[in-house]
């Protein structure tokens, strides 16, 4: 079945190509399509264009077939296009000619964008929460191991002390900014496009100001041309708020695998976290670790993909846009499916606390040195010179402490003003 037919055959080569995986990938809006229909049932009541009976016969129709959807039974079987033939099919075969009234006054393109406004909606409030449960664990992290040192790195030199405070806290305040983000995708999916029909309004007099407040979002795409442009935008806006937070995930992800190594040691996991070699013993591989940098590497390049597909295409309905799902809706559930990983994996992360004994990292300090002399009243060009010569001359002698007392330094971390920027962000 396909909503456009006219009773004039298309050729199999032709369904296959144009309609390519949507079936499957439509699985994921069936939910969403029939939210829609409802509340696009409800409007045509409220405007006369259906009766009230009529349009609860398709309410009600529509909830068992939302029943079904959510217990994993619906299927859309390959005589169907997509979700919204299959859907329309199921409300024809239940009501007759009462289900045939229900695209009245809409187009698949204005249907196709509420349901992915929905979607959209729905994926970046679940990918914030998974954010923010991150960024709870590293900061709980962040307080409970604040005064174990690490050696902190430049240019994959040995720099100045770090600790695992910061370390954690770092990446928990990262996070924020991929809240933010995030906020911001939410925002631009969150305008109602039903009522736009094919991209230039309808000549019924439809209520989409009732339909906005029905399905909950927070304002209404107002000029139907500008409903239909939003096609690609939300899609690319929320790519690029999933890249933000793919690249944090990625970076993370990288200092685990490398602090995990035995030429830095920093850090343990338990074995059931690791994988071992068919060949050697004694491997303990943080494929977890690798693999969600390789994902989340994948996610980064998203935005560009989307933008390709987009960026030269005259205002209106164009079919490129089918293509947007291809990459976007596997992408989602992978960043979901990182994020989860993560916060379970790092939770057994254990620090190792004598870190600084091996004398290679006596060179941390030397800034520290340096500030002392400062202090103490030596100009700091000489007092850079002083120690740069004792360094030279094997004389320099560690003092392997911190005096750093500024917002944000090692003895400083700023953790609860950290959490409240998080709380702002989160609830914006």
């Amino acid at each position: 079945m396909k909503l456009w037919e006219k009773g004039i055959p298309t050729d199999i080569k032709t369904d296959a190509f144009t309609v390519g995986n949507d079936r499957e990938l439509d699985l994921l809006l069936a939910e969403y399509d029939v939210v829609g229909s409802m509340a696009h049932a409800k409007m045509l009541a409220k405007t006369g264009l259906l009766t009230t009976d009529e349009a609860d016969d398709i309410v009600m129709a529509l909830e068992d077939i939302l029943t079904d959807i959510k217990k994993g039974d619906f299927i859309i079987e390959q005589s169907f296009e997509d979700v919204h033939s299959k859907v329309e099919y199921l409300l024809i075969e239940k009501l007759g000619d009462t289900g045939k009234k229900i695209h009245t006054a809409r187009s698949r393109n204005d249907q196709v964008l509420v349901d992915v406004h929905l979607f959209l909606k729905t994926e970046l409030t679940v990918i914030k929460q998974q954010t923010k449960e991150l960024f709870d664990l590293l900061m709980r992290k962040a307080a409970q191991y604040e005064h174990i040192l690490l050696p902190g790195y430049t240019h994959l030199q040995v720099a100045m002390p770090s600790s695992f405070g910061m370390w954690f806290s770092a990446y928990a305040e990262s996070l924020i900014d991929d809240v933010t983000m995030l906020n911001a995708a939410l925002t631009i999916a969150d305008q109602n496009p039903l009522g736009s029909a094919a991209g230039y309004g309808s000549s019924f007099p439809i209520d989409r100001t009732f339909t906005t407040e029905e399905l909950g979002f927070e304002t209404l795409k107002y000029n139907s041309v500008a409903a239909q442009m939003s096609r690609g935008k939300a899609e690319k806006t929320t790519a690029f708020a999933m890249a933000s937070v793919a690249g944090t995930l990625s970076k993370l992800a990288m200092d685990i695998c490398l602090y995990l190594s035995q030429n830095f040691s920093f850090i343990t996991l338990p074995q059931h976290l690791t994988t071992g070699s068919s060949i050697m013993p004694h491997k303990k591989n943080p494929d977890i670790f690798e693999l969600v940098r390789g994902k989340c590497n994948k996610i980064q390049a998203l935005p560009y993909e989307l933008t390709l597909l987009t960026n030269n295409l005259p205002s209106g309905y164009h079919r490129d846009f089918q293509l947007l799902k291809e990459g976007l809706f596997p992408a989602v559930q992978t960043l979901k499916s990182c994020l989860e990983m993560l916060t379970f994996s790092i939770k057994e992360v254990q620090p190792n606390e004598n870190i600084l004994e091996d004398k290679k990292y006596d060179y941390l300090f030397t800034v520290d040195a340096l500030n002392e002399l400062v202090s103490n009243g030596v100009p700091f060009r000489d007092a850079y010179k002083i120690v740069g010569e004792q360094v030279e001359n094997n004389t320099f002698t560690s003092p392997k402490a911190t005096k750093h007392t500024h917002e944000g330094s090692i003895n400083n971390l700023c953790l609860e003003a950290i959490y409240t920027k998080m709380e702002t962000a989160f609830n914006n």
